[in-house]
């Protein structure tokens, strides 16, 4: 069986498609990847031990302008391009991304079924177009359901997640002990993960920076801030004081599996990986959803997760340093509630959501 995974952009993309293609690959199927060259998914996708087929690729914009008069014609000359990667293929699995529009095309074109994955509560603008020419699509969240026409076949299979991070609920001790070696972090503390997903987030990075200087007396507290590569610089800066908080700052890691075990809690962006893999390593949150998200699907996510109980939602639009510690200092304060919403995040997660999303693909490629 051979199977095309198209799409991409972030890193929070292609971590899911590689996640089922691993599982696909498991069950002895050949798996290729169609990505733009300009996306995260270049780098990611080969480093994983997949073929990767760089096709031209640009979003399409809302607003007038050349690039986005352009996209069309850019759309058009990817479906050419993807043809024959396409040809003769089983199935091809669309994972969102204007990456994924020209692949889809071509796959239709040539009578080769399609499968589509939405990430998001709300879904995307190349999943929403695309839609009508999908045999079926996997849906992370039940609510997608409403935004998409009644005659598509749905599935709920959740978000699958690279075996790395599923493993983290058996792992734990021993990958947090590595952590601790790792960073310098220290047993018997809380730690607060920071991240804002794969790029950073700079309005959370400076929130926490100036978070510091309130919490420096905390000797029970330790924070574990990602910041992403460009805003490093920020929070650095902050932690360079002495105190008795401990504050280490990673610029890009890897290893997440590392972060998502010696974490107590966390502060986060609500991309969709990231809200699963909090969910799913049971570690409560704090969401603050980026408020610049097409159509403010991170809202919609933060508040899927906050209904089951294992997050409270912080509006970007009122997040300031001051609420932020208090919010941190009534979650760590209370590890009963803490448990209570870890609980609740591992009863809503779908740690089989791989195998969900591959099995549709499997039965689609074999009619």
């Amino acid at each position: 069986m051979r199977i095309v995974i198209a799409g991409g952009g972030t890193a929070g993309h292609i971590s899911p498609s590689i996640a089922v293609a691993d599982r696909l690959r498991d069950d002895g199927a050949t798996v290729g990847f169609i990505g733009s060259p300009a996306g995260q998914e270049a780098s990611i996708v080969p480093s994983a031990g997949y073929r990767f087929h760089p096709v031209a690729a640009t979003p399409f914009r809302r607003e007038l302008s050349l690039r986005s008069a352009a996209a069309p014609f850019v759309a058009m000359r990817s479906v050419v391009t993807s043809r024959p990667i396409v040809r003769g293929a089983h199935a091809v699995l669309g994972v969102g991304g204007y990456a994924s529009i020209g692949p889809v095309l071509a796959a239709r074109s040539l009578g080769v079924p399609v499968v589509l994955h939405e990430q998001n509560a709300i879904p995307g603008l190349a999943n929403r177009l695309l839609a009508r020419l999908a045999t079926a699509m996997a849906l992370t969240f039940e609510d997608s359901r409403g935004r998409l026409p009644r005659s598509l076949r749905t599935e709920v299979t959740g978000l699958p997640l690279r075996r790395e991070i599923r493993e983290v609920a058996v792992r734990r001790n021993e990958l947090a002990e590595e952590a601790r070696r790792e960073w310098g972090l220290e047993l018997g503390r809380t730690t607060l993960l920071v991240t804002g997903g794969s790029q950073g987030a700079l309005h959370v990075n400076r929130t926490i920076a100036d978070a510091i200087p309130l919490l420096a007396g905390r000797s029970d507290l330790q924070l574990l801030v990602l910041t992403g590569s460009a805003h490093e610089p920020v929070v650095a800066s902050a932690a360079r004081q002495e105190m008795e908080l401990i504050v280490r700052t990673v610029a890009f890691l890897e290893r997440m599996e590392l972060a998502l075990a010696v974490a107590d809690l966390a502060v986060a962006r609500a991309g969709a990986s990231t809200i699963h893999e909090l969910a799913a390593c049971a570690i409560p949150s704090i969401l603050v959803p980026y408020p610049h998200a097409t159509d403010d699907h991170q809202s919609a996510n933060a508040r899927e997760l906050e209904r089951a109980g294992a997050a409270e939602v912080y509006p970007d639009r009122a997040l300031t340093p001051e609420g932020l510690v208090r919010r941190i200092l009534s979650l760590t304060g209370d590890a009963e509630r803490r448990t209570v919403m870890a609980k609740a995040g591992e009863g809503w997660a779908k740690p089989d959501a791989d195998e969900r999303v591959a099995e549709l693909v499997r039965e689609v490629a074999r009619r």
